[in-house]
């Protein structure tokens, strides 16, 4: 994910902003940049590679200035080249940092074209700066103009904008991507993420969806798509200490799955435009490979495998692609065969799973189309590795035990689902738009189902004294039955498997009895009526039922039966939904049993060793 830094200051801003990006690195990024007014002149320094590059080309070129924006970028539109690297100009008139991706800079491409516009790179960014100065001609206020510029843009967006016309000033704009001030002392400063800036403040406004702003040394002016001002208060941020603390839980895991709602959103922020899903987000190459896949190869270890078992209902039902999912232990052990056109894709937590990296490897001197990294650390190995990356930010995790780096898999799945359904010509621009409009509803959801807590806690007293538990499920749930059975085991040390519901008189029926809970994930779905007929076999040899059933759904409760109704279980995103009480119950029981939450035994966070 690309990185934006900016400072007005009466000192030399170029250190604050080489400092900035080097504090953005772990992001991952592919070219480096910054512009500096000096004497009322833009003074442009851009490299290909690592921060260091553009050190060096600093070093040759000095640049001091009191007022700059900087930038890593991490192509999507154009390959990583210096005429693609931000910043961009127009005219010596401005220059434009951006993260995100414009939606329709195809179109305004051709009308700047038209009206004498010159294009020196292949990125939608350059569009941002020739567009902000087609609209100053005609307005004669830069603030006017940037204010019409934004307004014709779709998509999502973090923008920074310097120009000789206003030399002590940065103009901002935030839509989809983060963007913050940051509060100084005759200074101020902007950047996509606090960490940039640390070394210059620790009091930070946070900017919404729709914000346009203009910052001087003295002055933080914010004002909405009207022109009209706005107020949002200025905060201390948590510093690393903070973050790296459990603050009013009593463990990581617990924080982290409250944090779920948050790290869905930021997820899928940069992915989502107005009505559709903005497919350069995975890569410059993305939209000519996506019309190009037949099949699908998903390779995975743990809880990221059951996340790609979710997915293989999602793609074959929606995008028509059929799909294989194997645990990469097993696959690098074989001779897999890929047929022609299969995309390889890696998921993992960290991006430095040993097997996975060794299967990507494989995949990468095979017959493979191309391969996709799906990982929460961007300058990870898995990452770095393949053509594509879809992105994930979850956010530091610290239990052992997987919850929102889980479910931001989901959500980032679900997204490339519908992305190569629209490519493969799958899905309407209606159906598309009703896609988007229920990824946005996410967070929301995750809200309400955590509502559920105080519920779930009284049914973990059940399951202290048992030894076993049954999850079962059907269709794109049965994973999510897989995944509760883990996290049950992963930190109670209860016995727990899942199986497909309709499995059960294949042999687990042997099992049920008084003392073994059968968990059910019971969606508003086609299966519904078969899954009841399921769960009458267990009430028929005794079993203890647990349901979390659609909260539309009546199932009766009776001797032996809980029930607990789980609001948003019904449309495609109902995995992603069920597994938060799935996650809770599992999270109570341990506590019940006092076993280490966060740190359970035999257990290690990231796997890098076979």
């Amino acid at each position: 994910m690309c990185g934006i830094v900016g400072a007005t200051s009466p000192r030399h801003v170029t250190p604050i902003l080489i400092e900035g990006l080097k504090r953005l690195e772990y992001r991952g990024y592919d070219s480096a940049g910054l512009a500096v007014l000096v004497d009322e002149q833009i003074e442009l320094r851009r490299a290909v590679g690592k921060v260091e590059k553009l050190v060096a080309v600093v070093e040759k070129q000095p640049a001091d200035g009191h007022t700059g924006i900087a930038h890593t970028r991490w192509a999507t539109h154009g390959k990583p080249t210096e005429k693609n690297a931000h910043p961009h100009i127009s005219s010596r008139q401005l220059a434009v940092v951006h993260n995100g991706i414009i939606e329709n800079h195809d179109e305004l491409r051709k009308d700047l074209e038209n009206e004498g516009f010159e294009f020196a790179s292949e990125t939608d960014t350059e569009v941002v700066a020739h567009l902000i100065a087609h609209e100053d001609t005609k307005a004669g206020d830069f603030r006017d103009a940037f204010i019409r510029a934004v307004g014709r843009l779709e998509g999502a967006y973090a923008i920074a904008v310097i120009t000789p016309e206003d030399p002590e000033a940065i103009y901002f704009a935030r839509m989809g991507s983060p963007l913050v001030v940051g509060v100084g002392l005759e200074e101020n400063f902007v950047a996509s993420d606090p960490l940039a800036l640390l070394q210059v403040t620790d009091r930070f406004v946070h900017l919404e969806n729709g914000d346009l702003g203009r910052i001087d040394r003295d002055d933080i002016a914010l004002f909405d798509a009207e022109g009209r001002p706005l107020e949002r208060p200025s905060e201390r941020y948590a510093h690393e200490d903070q973050i790296a603390s459990k603050g009013d839980y009593r463990h990581f895991m617990l924080k982290e799955i409250h944090e779920q709602p948050e790290a869905v959103a930021s997820t899928l922020a940069d992915k989502l435009g107005q009505k559709h899903v903005l497919t350069e987000s995975l890569g410059p190459e993305a939209n000519a490979i996506l019309p190009d896949i037949e099949a699908i190869h998903i390779i995975a270890c743990g809880t990221s495998y059951h996340a790609g078992l979710v997915a293989r209902y999602w793609l074959e039902a929606i995008a028509g692609i059929p799909v294989n999912v194997e645990v990469a232990s097993e696959y690098r052990y074989r001779e897999p065969v890929a047929p022609p056109n299969t995309l390889f894709i890696g998921i993992s937590q960290s991006g430095e799973t040993a097997d996975t990296l060794a299967a990507l490897r494989f995949a990468k001197e095979n017959n493979y189309l191309q391969t996709l990294a799906l990982c929460n650390m961007p300058g990870s190995t898995l990452v770095r590795e393949s053509g594509l990356r879809l992105l994930t930010h979850a956010g530091v995790e610290i239990g052992v035990a997987s919850t929102k780096a889980f479910t931001t898999q989901l959500a980032a799945l679900y997204w490339f689902t519908i992305a190569l359904a629209r490519a493969r010509g799958r899905i309407n621009d209606a159906a598309e738009e009703q896609a988007v409009a229920t990824l946005r509803a996410l967070p929301e959801m995750i809200e309400d189902a955590l509502e559920l807590e105080d519920d779930i806690k009284k049914l973990a007293e059940v399951f202290v004294d048992k030894h076993h538990a049954l999850f079962l499920g059907r269709g794109t749930h049965f994973p999510v039955a897989l995944e509760g059975a883990l996290k049950l085991k992963e930190i109670s040390y209860i016995h727990a498997e899942a199986y497909p519901a309709g499995e059960l008189k294949h042999g687990p029926l042997a099992l049920v009895d008084e003392d073994m809970p059968v968990v059910t994930v019971a969606p508003d779905d086609h299966l519904f009526g078969k899954l009841k007929a399921n769960l009458e076999e267990v009430r028929a040899r005794g079993g203890q039922l647990i349901n979390f059933a659609a909260s539309n759904l009546e199932m009766n409760d009776g001797e032996g039966v809980t029930n607990i109704h789980v609001p948003g279980m019904n449309n495609g995103l109902s995995p992603l939904i069920a597994t938060i009480p799935l996650q809770l119950l599992a999270y109570h029981v341990a506590l019940q049993k006092g076993t280490d939450v966060d740190k359970p035994r035999n257990l290690a966070k990231s796997v890098t060793v076979e």
